[in-house]
C-alpha cells in the first residue's frame, strides 16, 4: 500500500476569450483547483474541480483548512475509508457545494495515485467495460452576440462533419418562438438521424413555461431536455417529465447519492448527469451510477470529457459523454500536457497510467493564483 506524505492545491484560473451567455448566467471566466496527492514512493495521483468566474479560494480553502489533512500519513488503498473521513468531516460546512467538490477533487486524486502506482489506465483500474473508446456528444450551441440561427445551424453541422452523431446546444433564454427559430435550424443543419440533446441551465420557473416552449420544441424531435429547472425542484422535473415526451436529463450539479436515490424515486430524471468533479468524486461518482443502473437509469456525465471517459469506460449504464470540441468554453484543456482524441464521434480511452496526463508546469505558473503571503501557486499540506 502507497502511504500517503502531502496534499498540495492550486486554483488556476483561466479567462474566456470571450464571455459567454447561458440561459441564466455570464461566464467570463473558469476557476480550476488543482489537486495533487503525492506518496512517499514519489508517485503523484492529479485531480481538479471547478468553479465559475471569482470563487475558486473557497475550493482551496476547503483543501488546506478542512479535508488535506485527513489524507496525510494514511494509506491510499483504503479509498472508501478516506472518502468517509473526509465526508465525516464535511456534514457541517457543507454536504454539497465548494465542499463537496474539493472532496471530488481529493477522491479523484487518490484514485489516479492508485491507478499510477499499479500502472494502469484509470478505467482499467477500476474495471473496463470496453477496450478502447466510449462514444461522445460535441456540445456547443451557446449564446453569442450577432448568432443569428443559421449560424447556430452552420456550427452544430461542423460537429457532424467531424464525426459526432449526437450535438448539444443552450435553449431557454429566449421566447418560446425564438427557440424553436433555433432548434429548428439545428435539426435542419444536422439531418434526421444526428440526435439534438437541448440544455436550458436552469431556465424555467414553472411547470406551464416550460410546457409552452417543450410543445413548440418536441416536433424537432430532441433527445434530452436537460436542466429545465432549478435542481431543488425536483417535483417540477417530474411534472415535466410526465408531460412531455422528451426524456428529461439532470444532476451535473448536485452532490451525494441521497439526492440522486431521491431524483430517481421522483422518476424526475431518465438520464444522470451525475460530474464526478462534483458530487463527491469518483468513490460516490460509482455509487450513484450503481444505483442508477438498479432503477435501468442511464448516466451521461457532465462535461470534464478527461475523468468521465475512464468512468463511462468502466460503468455499463454509462452512455455519451460530453466533449467540447474547442477550449474556448470549457478551458481545461490549457492546464494538461495531452489531450483525449476523438475519432468517428468516439473519445479514445488514454493508456497511460492514471488519467494519463499531467498539469502543464508552463501554464500552471501561468494561470495559477497566489495564496497572501506566499510566492507559490500551489500551497501544501503535510504531516505537522
Amino acid at each position: 500500500m502507497a502511504k500517503i506524505e502531502s496534499v498540495s492545491v492550486c486554483i488556476a484560473r483561466v479567462p474566456l476569450d470571450n464571455a459567454v451567455t447561458f440561459s441564466t448566467r455570464t461566464v467570463t471566466a473558469r476557476e480550476y483547483c488543482l489537486v495533487k496527492v503525492r506518496s512517499v514512493d514519489g508517485v503523484e495521483g492529479l485531480g481538479y474541480c471547478y468553479a465559475v468566474n471569482t470563487s475558486g479560494r473557497l475550493l482551496s480553502v476547503a483543501v488546506t483548512d478542512l479535508l488535506g489533512a485527513r489524507l496525510v500519513g494514511q494509506e491510499s488503498l483504503r479509498v472508501e475509508g478516506l472518502w468517509q473521513e473526509m465526508y465525516q468531516e464535511a456534514l457541517l460546512q457543507g454536504r454539497v457545494g465548494a465542499v463537496m467538490r474539493a472532496l471530488s477533487g481529493i477522491d479523484t486524486a487518490v484514485w489516479d495515485l492508485n491507478a499510477r502506482t499499479a500502472k494502469l489506465p484509470l478505467y482499467k483500474y477500476l474495471g473496463a467495460m470496453v477496450e478502447d473508446r466510449v462514444p461522445a456528444y460535441a456540445s456547443g450551441g451557446y449564446y453569442l452576440p450577432g448568432k443569428t440561427p443559421q449560424k447556430l445551424g452552420e456550427e452544430l453541422a461542423s460537429y457532424v462533419k467531424d464525426g459526432f452523431k449526437a450535438v448539444k446546444m443552450k435553449t431557454g433564454r429566449l421566447s418560446p418562438r425564438e427557440e424553436e427559430d433555433r432548434i429548428r435550424a439545428a435539426r435542419e443543419a444536422i439531418g434526421p438521424d444526428v440526435l439534438l440533446m437541448l440544455d436550458a441551465n436552469n431556465a424555467w420557473h414553472d411547470l406551464p413555461t416550460a410546457l409552452l416552449h417543450m410543445n413548440r420544441l418536441e416536433a424537432y424531435d430532441p433527445h434530452w431536455i436537460e436542466e429545465p429547472f432549478s435542481p431543488d425542484d425536483l417535483d417540477n422535473h417530474a411534472k415535466l417529465a410526465q408531460r412531455t415526451r422528451v426524456t428529461v436529463a439532470t444532476g451535473e450539479i448536485e452532490a451525494g447519492r441521497w439526492r440522486f436515490k431521491e431524483m430517481l424515486d421522483k422518476q424526475a430524471a431518465g438520464i444522470l448527469q451525475t460530474d464526478a468533479t462534483v458530487c463527491g468524486g469518483i468513490s460516490e461518482w460509482r455509487r450513484i451510477a450503481a444505483t442508477a443502473a438498479s432503477y435501468g437509469v442511464t448516466v451521461s456525465p457532465h462535461a470534464w470529457h478527461d475523468v468521465h471517459v475512464h468512468l463511462a469506460a468502466s460503468a455499463p449504464n454509462a452512455r455519451h459523454v460530453e466533449f467540447m470540441p474547442d477550449d474556448h468554453i470549457v478551458n481545461f484543456r490549457r492546464l494538461i500536457d495531452r489531450q483525449i482524441v476523438a475519432k468517428d464521434g468516439d473519445l479514445l480511452l488514454p493508456q497511460t497510467p492514471g488519467l494519463g496526463f499531467e498539469f502543464d508546469k508552463e501554464a500552471v505558473r501561468k494561470y495559477g493564483t497566489r495564496a497572501p503571503g506566499s510566492d507559490d501557486v500551489w500551497q501544501v499540506v503535510r504531516r505537522a
